[in-house]
């Protein structure tokens, strides 16, 4: 590994320009222009990071939304950019007193652009879905394998960076997992909240995907993340924001609500997905899908192709699977029966309901339903905590005279907040149609 500077990276010699690109400037349909730094280059430069481009943001919400086919590729250049320009801004205004340097704002890009490069196919569906059903006790996240692919990338493309450095990445991917380490005294805990705030929630991977989702969509997005980096301030080793934009965090969880509603788990992408995973699992005995999360070297070569690679395979053994990816594509999809919204006093100990549940209370007479003709959806929809109300983990400052932070008192933002701050809704869904 090699050290890292706070100075200026010299030039390489002239005899490297042709093996080496300096920097690069992309134009994302977002944020404009993205200046891209050398190190970065090193790491996007290679098939691992690549890999992004073929994993779409929104997994199958494009067979509903047809512009929803950005990729993780474009939201992690998309982060990388505002988490700079987030610890740049914190450095222009408070650089002196947090002691913020070169050191720190490369490391904060990074995290940036790396926070997503072990995301599996399909966005959360990967995870949430699929892999508890093939691997029953296993506990895995896209996080955990994000700081292993970092590692890979490096080990294998040999790519000189500070050791250091690369634990505060791993770290701040991991700072709003059940993972995430404890910080040690000094170590400028601030800046673990700007990637994934597991303080608060408040941080630059929702800034993008919140808008980017919305723009790809066609749906507006009244949210507006630039007065929140404009404004924001450390204290107390905790970024806080001025009491009068409370109404702007506020639009921050209720924006990210109303797009779980209308697209994350709209009915018609929740019966696609339900699809999409009984075909992995009928092929993942064949295929060894889930064997690829255990080793960073293999686990690059999974994306959303393999819903392709099952669709043109030509293996008896696939044959069930083939038949379902088919059916979305003709259309033939699980067809959604009727839905159950909890009472929101019921919420908090209400379980899951399983196909088996639907099965066992229907009553005599008329067709007789088995577990496998039924598909069920447990959609959760909160505002980032829960039955909790988020903005009173948020640290507020009066003016930028203050020394003193506070939260938002209830009385002030209760004609704002549902009374309630978490939705569950059951859905069923007939897997044949003739069923319905």
């Amino acid at each position: 590994m090699g050290a890292y500077s706070n100075e200026e990276l010299p030039l390489p010699p002239v005899s490297d320009f042709s093996n080496t690109r300096l920097s690069k400037h992309v134009h994302d349909n977002v944020h404009g222009n993205i200046y891209l730094d050398p190190l970065s280059l090193k790491f996007i430069d290679t098939e691992q990071f690549q890999r992004l481009r073929d994993l779409k943001q929104l997994g199958a919400a494009h067979m509903v939304y047809p512009g929803a086919v950005h990729t993780r590729f474009e939201h992690s250049l998309g982060v990388y950019w505002l988490a700079g320009e987030a610890v740049q801004m914190l450095k222009k205004y408070q650089g002196l007193e947090l002691g913020i340097d070169n050191f720190d704002i490369q490391t904060v890009k990074l995290a940036g652009l790396l926070h997503d490069v072990g995301h599996g196919p399909f966005s959360h569906l990967f995870q949430s879905e699929f892999l508890p059903l093939v691997m029953n006790g296993t506990e895995w996240s896209h996080e955990q394998m994000s700081t292993k692919m970092v590692d890979h990338i490096v080990d294998k493309h040999h790519i000189d960076v500070d050791s250091e450095m690369m634990r505060k990445v791993k770290e701040m991917i991991l700072a709003s997992s059940g993972l995430a380490p404890k910080n040690d005294a000094g170590e400028k805990r601030f800046l673990y909240d700007i990637v994934a705030n597991g303080r608060n929630g408040v941080d630059v991977d929702k800034f993008d995907y919140i808008v980017r989702d919305s723009r790809a969509c066609g749906l507006g997005c009244s949210f507006e993340f630039q007065r929140l980096m404009q404004t924001m301030r450390v204290m107390g080793d905790e970024i806080c924001y001025r009491a009068k934009e409370y109404l702007t965090v506020h639009k921050l969880f209720a924006t990210r609500a109303d797009l779980y509603r209308t697209v994350y788990v709209h009915p018609k992408v929740k019966a696609i997905e339900l699809m999409i995973v009984d075909a992995l699992v009928e092929a993942n005995d064949y295929l060894q899908i889930s064997s690829f999360i255990e080793d960073p070297s293999e686990y690059w070569k999974l994306d959303d192709s393999i819903i392709k690679t099952i669709e043109t395979a030509p293996n008896q053994q696939l044959r069930e699977s083939r038949n379902l990816i088919r059916r979305i594509r003709t259309r033939n999809l699980y067809q959604f029966c009727n839905e159950y919204a909890v009472p929101r006093d019921k919420i908090e100990n209400f379980k899951d309901v399983t196909a088996q549940d639907i099965v066992c209370s229907q009553k005599n007479g008329g067709v007789l339903l088995k577990e496998e003709d039924v598909a069920v959806s447990n959609v959760r929809i909160d505002l980032t905590r829960g039955r909790h109300n988020p903005l009173e983990r948020i640290s507020f400052f009066k003016d930028y005279e203050s020394e003193e932070k506070f939260s938002i008192p209830d009385d002030r933002i209760s004609h704002l907040l549902p009374t309630c701050f978490q939705d569950m809704i059951v859905r069923v869904y007939a897997k044949k149609p003739e069923l319905v």
